[in-house]
């Protein structure tokens, strides 16, 4: 849990870009906690790597137009938000801040954002879609293909308003961070939708080599037999819309479009699985040309401003995720965390699109983008 005493904490008005939040997220967060946030798989090659090449794309803005109007809302699997993006599923939340999951979806209600909530969440769906905010619901595919459909229904019920699988977690990759600090859950914090009490992620690792308590405890439960006939089972079961999480190869993606995807995500789960796989803004391009307008394409992993969401957008997407941030404001602050971190996203788009000669959202998609390698 973040410090609230202690003379490091910096209040959240005083942060003025998110590198300003993720400073001050390191300094008041416990170090175990700090590194289950922050790292990465491997030696965190493609960790490193998402945000070089975010950096790498250069935006060619356009002159001479009445920017007098410029406006940051669009649209997100067909509801109206007030910016591109969307709050991605990160799990357990209470680590970071007493009220988790429920400070950070006010936040992107009161943002006018979606809200992801994990199947790993620190607090029920239940009590998020009771906030009144737009919620989606991340599944993992469990070992037990019925559950992970009763909890779709479960999502459905409590008023979701979108299905978001993920699928490229067969299991969870060696993250060394973890392995070396035998990281485990405090038992405050459990995931709400599947634990009872306590599991194998609150066991403390023992022996040489032996993987992180988190790692141990989805390996138990997840499934690594998730192939695209479970994709065609979802997509039967539910009306809501359905997006798939993880997609890198553009082949995958013009699958999912077959199925019936109403949106697929452009992401390396933020460089925490197959280190060395490719930064997903480089991925996004031939992505959003091989579904050719089938589905929507989000971009996730590595949005650090609202420059990176104007990159996202010229390249093809429609809107992106953005995870880690929204925990820095969280441990920082709580709800007034995120809103924060939010609202910083929000001014620094708004100013980005303007500067680059755009009015709103579509007139970013057709910026010409130049890619520097040197």
């Amino acid at each position: 849990m973040a410090s609230t005493s202690d003379d490091r904490a910096v209040r959240p008005e005083h942060l003025h870009c998110l590198a300003d939040a993720e400073r001050a997220a390191t300094a008041v967060l416990p170090a175990a906690v700090r590194d289950f946030l922050a790292g990465g798989s491997g030696a965190e090659v493609t960790l490193d790597a998402n945000r070089t090449a975010l950096d790498r794309v250069f935006v060619v803005p356009r002159v001479l137009r009445d920017v007098s109007a410029c406006t940051t809302g669009t649209t997100l699997l067909g509801r109206p938000v007030r910016l591109p993006l969307a709050l991605a599923p990160v799990a357990y939340q209470r680590l970071v801040h007493p009220e988790g999951e429920l400070a950070a979806a006010r936040a992107a209600r009161e943002a006018g954002v979606p809200f992801t909530a994990s199947t790993l969440s620190s607090v029920p769906v239940e009590r998020l879609t009771a906030l009144g905010g737009a919620l989606w619901f991340q599944l993992y595919w469990l070992r037990e293909a019925g559950r992970s459909l009763d909890l779709v229904r479960r999502a459905e019920d409590a008023g979701a308003e979108a299905i978001m699988l993920t699928v490229d977690v067969p299991w969870m990759a060696r993250r060394l961070r973890d392995v070396r600090n035998r990281f485990a859950l405090p038992g405050r914090v459990r995931a709400a939708h599947l634990a009872q009490g306590p599991s194998a992620a609150h066991r403390t690792p023992s022996g040489p080599g032996h993987a992180s308590a988190l790692a141990a405890h989805t390996a138990a439960v997840f499934s690594p037999a998730l192939t695209w006939s479970s994709v065609e089972a979802l997509r039967e079961r539910t009306r809501l819309p359905l997006v798939l999480k993880g997609i890198l190869a553009a082949e995958d993606a013009v699958r999912a479009a077959a199925c019936g995807v109403d949106a697929v995500v452009v992401s390396n789960h933020g460089g925490r699985q197959l280190d060395g796989a490719v930064p997903s803004v480089d991925a996004l391009p031939e992505v959003v040309a091989a579904v050719a307008g089938r589905c929507e394409v989000l971009l996730d992993s590595g949005i650090r401003s609202g420059t990176d969401v104007l990159r996202a957008l010229a390249l093809g997407a429609s809107g992106v995720l953005v995870g880690r941030p929204a925990l820095w404001g969280l441990a920082v602050g709580g709800e007034g965390g995120v809103r924060r971190v939010l609202d910083l996203l929000a001014d620094e788009f708004r100013d980005a699109l303007g500067l680059a000669g755009c009015v709103n959202a579509a007139a970013a998609r057709e910026l010409r983008m130049v890619r520097h390698d040197g």
